[in-house]
């Protein structure tokens, strides 16, 4: 026996409102530049600090910043970029 809480389409409209895209193209690509220079200085200087890059790679990956939503900005423009 399975119980379901959510079909498929709930679940994708949950997942869809939590993470709606509000990085920019041009603001994903600085993004995972700037990650992957903090992941090498980690590198270079034998630090943990590195996979502080991870988190703007990830950022600029999805297109979305979790921070932009608690302030209300969107760098993104409608329909004249890649999907989600």
């Amino acid at each position: 026996m399975t119980i379901r809480f959510f079909n498929n389409n709930q679940t994708e409209k949950v997942i869809t409102m939590i993470l709606k895209k509000n990085v920019g193209y041009v603001d994903s690509i600085i993004r995972v530049l700037i990650g992957a220079l903090i992941m090498a200085g980690g590198l270079y200087l034998n630090s943990w600090w590195g996979f502080l890059g991870l988190i703007p790679i990830f950022s600029g990956g999805v297109s979305f910043c979790p921070i932009y939503r608690a302030l209300d900005i969107d760098t993104s423009v409608p329909n004249s970029e890649r999907a989600n």
